[in-house]
């Protein structure tokens, strides 16, 4: 196998070395409670797009700051006690297409994909904050408190979409699942972490986990890019460099990890080299519920082949 991270035998025992703040699991808990306060004034239209077997809608819902956020939902016909899947979508897109979420609503799964807000999609974006918002959403927010990071916002949304769902009367509240790759994988991750709802998780190569070990290994393109920009922008001498990292650990779904319940199947692409084989690791290594590790040694930040039907086949079983 060649080498673009560490040897796989360190993969397997890396814990990550992006610094966790003192009061996280506190400053979750709060942000939780925020959610819990949000009235989400949930909007159901039907779509324009149907099936002879699903209904479907074009969903709506309020989120922290007051932000609406859109979801496709579908609902298989004369569904009842039906299990329910969460899906999520990579950096910057969207949603997807209806098509492609018809194939878990052929085996009977409610199906929502989630708009993340103020990117590809239809969802909004509310903050106002200073600073840098030229080249993403790691840094958004991150000249002011925690509590203004945008991801942080993103993360809570799909916690909530999970409640959301879970309320559905189609839905029995025992069977939810979420999967996603990339962001979608990062995301995934986070909302198994934030919602105990979730019973069965299959991210694939997560994003957004041990950013100052995606800056050692001076990764200067493509997502993380954000991170190079905003020192040479506002920290050209790196004085807080420290600090910025730690705050960044508020939005770091390896941190998250420990807090997941679910059975986990993760999809790890050892030739990464847009969400490093290392990330991936630091927070794979991190989850104390049921985990298996799917290993695809030739692959990087691409399909990975045969890995969605497994995952199809493994959440039809929840």
């Amino acid at each position: 196998m060649a080498v673009v991270d560490m040897p796989l035998e360190e993969l397997l025992v890396y814990e990550g070395k992006n610094p966790c703040p003192a009061n996280f699991d506190k400053f979750w808990d709060n942000s939780l409670n925020e959610m819990e306060s949000v009235n989400p004034k949930l909007k159901l239209d039907k779509s324009d797009f149907q099936t002879s077997f699903a209904d479907c809608y074009d969903m709506y819902f309020t989120g922290v700051r007051e932000a609406r956020i859109y979801a496709k939902l579908v609902i298989p016909k004369n569904a009842k006690s039906a299990p329910a899947a969460l899906m999520f979508h990579g950096y910057s897109g969207d949603s997807g297409e209806w098509i492609g979420l018809l194939p878990y609503a052929a085996q009977g799964f409610v199906v929502a994909a989630l708009d993340c807000r103020g990117q590809g999609g239809k969802s909004q974006d509310t903050s106002t904050v200073t600073g840098n918002t030229l080249h993403g959403h790691i840094i958004r927010g991150l000249n002011e408190s925690p509590e203004n990071l945008l991801f942080r916002q993103i993360f809570l949304d799909t916690a909530q979409i999970a409640k959301i769902v879970a309320g559905l009367e189609q839905v029995d509240k025992n069977r939810i699942v979420a999967w996603g790759g990339s962001q979608g994988g990062a995301l995934t991750v986070a909302c198994a972490a934030l919602s105990p709802l979730i019973k069965k998780a299959a991210p694939t190569f997560p994003f957004l986990s041990d950013y100052k070990r995606v800056w050692e290994m001076d990764m200067r393109t493509g997502a993380y890019i954000e991170l190079w920009d905003y020192f040479r922008r506002f920290d050209p001498l790196h004085q807080r460099e420290d600090e910025i990292f730690e705050k960044l650990g508020y939005i770091d779904i390896q941190h998250l990890a420990k807090r997941i319940k679910a059975e986990v199947l993760m999809g790890i692409s050892l030739r990464d080299d847009i969400c490093p084989p290392s990330t991936q690791f630091a927070a794979y290594n991190k989850i104390k519920s049921p985990k298996e590790k799917v290993l695809y040694r030739d692959f990087g930040h691409e399909g990975l082949p045969g890995f969605n039907d497994q995952v199809f086949q493994w959440l039809s079983k929840c």
